[in-house]
């Protein structure tokens, strides 16, 4: 990384020896209009990845596993299916925990692609939304890096009783019609809610 310490995403593809994922997640980003790969599906690519590899480090067989569904019962949060994925994975000798840790967000994925390896979308190329939702992970990013430092700086003051808290911040928006609750990227990619009551 050009200056500042390493990121995230760069010391896990080392820590899971993930080599060209690097390369493929700026691929992904980085390919023509229409074709290109969100950066919070790339965070789900990068995340299903790390969960294959430690699936193979532990002995087992991704197939087995059926890596995607796993990753997304997983990401399901703390009911039956997250437990269930959870107690599988334990049995096979795998630290759920360290795992899930070791899970990256779509503001991670951005920091890798622009600041590590110094990635862009062409100006010309990008939509006005892009932009706009460009600017708004970028302020999710920021607020995310002054809370991380908060919370370390207060642990290390003893003021708090640890320092290693994930951080997650998340914009997301409600449509006062039918209630659809959508992550902001999203909706205004989409253009909208669908809803009937959206005419």
């Amino acid at each position: 990384m050009p200056g500042g310490r390493r990121t995230k995403v760069a010391r896990v593809i080392d820590e899971y020896d993930l080599e060209g994922l690097g390369d493929r997640l700026e691929a992904l980003w980085t390919a023509e209009p229409g074709e290109r790969t969100s950066l919070r599906d790339l965070a789900d690519v990068f995340n299903e990845a790390v969960l294959e590899a430690a699936i193979r480090e532990a002995g087992g067989s991704p197939l087995e596993f059926e890596v995607s569904g796993t990753y997304e019962m997983l990401s399901s949060g703390s009911g039956p299916d997250a437990t269930r994925a959870s107690r599988r994975l334990e049995r096979e000798g795998i630290d759920v925990d360290t795992l899930e840790r070791d899970f990256v967000t779509h503001q991670a994925v951005h920091t890798y692609l622009t600041k590590h390896r110094e990635a862009s979308l062409p100006e010309d190329e990008r939509s006005r939304v892009e932009r706009k939702v460009e600017t708004i992970e970028k302020l999710q990013g920021r607020v995310t890096a002054v809370t991380e430092s908060a919370v370390e700086s207060l642990a290390a003051g003893d003021e708090l009783d640890r320092g290693d808290y994930d951080v997650l911040v998340d914009v997301r928006t409600v449509c006062p019609s039918c209630g659809a609750d959508r992550p902001v990227g999203e909706l205004l990619r989409t253009g909208g809610c669908s809803c009937s009551g959206n005419v």
